[in-house]
């Protein structure tokens, strides 16, 4: 068995669960990376850069976080 084997048979072992503050984050779940709220991808948390502290959620770039801003301005 692998690094790989692991992942797949456990993909949301590295995830971490994180509390999104104005600015900065704090890390309550250690792990490797976050979901994107809008597309699914783990966003590495080193490359992490886009989220909304209201809504909790990441985003993996500035159109992932357009996107959902659009949405639910929209509702």
């Amino acid at each position: 068995m692998n690094v790989h084997d692991r992942n797949a048979s456990r993909p949301t072992a590295d995830e971490a669960k994180l509390h999104y503050g104005d600015g900065e984050f704090a890390v309550l779940k250690p792990g490797r990376y976050v979901l994107c709220a809008v597309s699914g991808v783990p966003i590495p948390l080193e490359a992490l850069r886009y989220w909304s502290a209201e809504r909790q959620e990441a985003y993996a770039g500035p159109e992932e976080a357009l996107k959902r801003f659009q949405e639910l301005e929209g509702k």
